[in-house]
């Protein structure tokens, strides 16, 4: 997937100007919250859950090079290969060979954004192989050759309407006549074109939500089946997973799996959980001949040991994405990549480096209310504020908002002089809107006027409100 990240503030202008999208933003802004919601109040022990969930993943990676040796010492021990790869372009060479030895024509695809972080699709298109997306929304996507804009929900940004238009355009052998009535038709008109890609299909390629080391499995949750037809119709599963996905015991892996759904749709657990181990075995009714297992670092290795390692126990739930005020305004493509939102802001920069990930870390407001909903309890403002602070020290924010910080700091560092100049600052400016309590324009803040009327102060500053208070008693 190609990197747009560097382009994040005209991405926000044009998505704030497409009405689609707005309107399909508005229409799901309140389903995954108010889910969330009622599930985590049907757990009582939910709090606790997300403190085991948290040293779960902080022991494992700590013990990193330990579980991911015993996980893949398990997996051949099962009959399954494990392909070690640093880097993107490891992987994708991986994957085609594999793709090639088997003989492979057509591959199909469950939903999986360590692909889309790889980019397998283009690669093995360009080396001849067709790969099929069979998750819903990814299948809509590919049709429409577009990027994820959500980590579980890829197409969320879509209308139904966009769907209809879409399905219309590329079905040219069904009646153009036809008519969708519900959703429902939506999904049978898929299902029924992609029910003899998964019969064709030479490789099927997944993700994986855990590895665990215990058995050398590999675990995938689905609401579809897709997942399902995806490795065991193939005679060859390849299961992508990053190196954080380990975790050491099958319990460990059930904990976190209440965790996940829970926080991702609401569920108790997916429609569909399920465990790989190897390949078909003598006596197994289905199942691939051939398990591998393309094990991807991509940068994540460099994350260890520094203030971003907390980053590594994301689960990939989305809750943070779905409680974010700013994402939920500018939608996920507006990114520029893989991982949109808060996490997004985080992971992006530490994969693609932060002089093309700059502006993320500093769309947030800091309202915390992703670190609040993070069933592993990532601390996500504070780790945008290192990246701030390392775009700060290498020079790449604005020569503007350096210089306004530096005279910011000089007066916070002479606290007398800091209160004298807010204090006129609040005059003056209550003066000017003395009339209507309001600016529409001012110079200095052009980027908030452009678009609103900035209220003027009322009253005293806060340090002076504070300083009343407590001669008073009240504080």
């Amino acid at each position: 997937m190609q990197v747009n990240s560097p382009n994040f503030k005209a991405n926000v202008t044009h998505a704030l100007a497409d009405a689609r999208l707005q309107k399909a933003l508005d229409f799901t802004r309140p389903s995954f919250a108010g889910r969330r919601s009622a599930a985590v109040a049907n757990l009582p022990e939910f709090e606790q859950l997300r403190d085991i969930g948290r040293d779960i993943k902080n022991h494992t990676l700590a013990n990193l090079d330990f579980y991911l040796e015993t996980w893949a010492a398990n997996v051949e021990r099962a009959g399954g290969q494990v392909h070690w790869c640093s880097t993107a372009d490891e992987a994708r060479a991986a994957v085609l060979k594999i793709c090639l030895d088997a003989g492979a024509r057509t591959v199909t695809k469950g939903k999986s954004m360590i692909s889309e972080e790889l980019g397998i699709n283009e690669h093995l298109e360009k080396h001849g192989i067709a790969p099929v997306e069979t998750d819903l929304g990814e299948y809509i996507l590919q049709i429409r050759n577009e990027g994820p804009s959500h980590i579980i929900a890829p197409a969320f940004h879509l209308n139904r309407e966009d769907w209809e238009e879409s399905f219309r355009k590329v079905h040219t052998d069904l009646p153009a006549d036809r008519v969708f009535h519900e959703r429902r038709d939506i999904l049978t008109e898929a299902r029924t074109r992609l029910r003899e890609k998964f019969l064709a299909a030479d490789v099927g390629i997944t993700g994986a939500n855990f590895l665990i080391a215990e058995t050398g499995s590999s675990v995938i949750v689905t609401n579809e089946g897709n997942g399902d037809l995806t490795q065991t119709l193939p005679k060859v599963h390849i299961a992508l997973a990053s190196i954080e996905k380990v975790v050491p015991t099958l319990e460990d892996a059930t904990s976190l799996l209440r965790l996940l759904a829970r926080s991702a749709t609401g569920q108790d657990f997916s429609v569909y959980t399920t465990f790989s181990t190897g390949g078909r075995r003598p006596g197994d009714l289905d199942g691939p001949e051939e398990y591998h297992v393309v094990l991807i670092d991509n940068g994540r290795s460099n994350m260890l040991g520094t203030e971003f390692q907390e980053m590594l126990r994301c689960i990939r739930c989305a809750a943070c994405m779905n409680h974010c005020p700013v994402y939920f305004t500018v939608g996920g493509h507006s990114y520029g990549w893989v991982y949109p939102g808060p996490m997004g802001s985080v992971l992006t920069p530490s994969l693609i480096g932060i002089d093309q990930a700059g502006h993320l870390p500093n769309a947030s407001t800091f309202c915390g209310k992703c670190e609040s909903v993070c069933p592993v309890k990532i601390p996500l403002p504070k780790l945008m504020r290192h990246w701030r602070e390392r775009e700060f020290e290498r020079h790449l924010s604005p020569q503007g908002m350096r210089s306004n910080l530096a005279i910011w700091a000089w007066f916070a560092k002479r606290p007398q002089l800091y209160r004298l100049a807010t204090f006129l600052a609040a005059s003056l400016l209550g003066w000017l809107g003395r009339k209507t309590g309001r600016l529409a324009s001012l110079p200095f803040a052009e980027g908030w006027t452009e678009g609103r009327d900035l209220p003027t102060p009322e009253g005293d500053t806060f340090f002076a409100r504070y300083a009343k208070a407590q001669r008073e008693g009240k504080i």
